[in-house]
């Protein structure tokens, strides 16, 4: 479950960000949005690789 409190605390960490930039137009919290979702992006696909290793391993 630790792999889940990461995505949520990922998450949270860029609620400031989104609305900066989608409220205010700031672009610079646009990168910063942009970079998170990448690094989100890498997060889930390490957590799906883990889980279907996990699933491969018990059959």
């Amino acid at each position: 479950m630790s792999r889940f409190s990461e995505i949520k605390d990922l998450i949270m960490s860029l609620e400031g960000d989104f609305d900066k930039f989608y409220s205010k137009g700031n672009q610079a919290a646009g990168t910063r949005v942009r970079k998170g979702m990448q690094d989100l992006k890498t997060l889930a696909q390490d957590i799906r690789k883990e889980v279907q290793d996990m699933k491969n391993a018990s059959e």
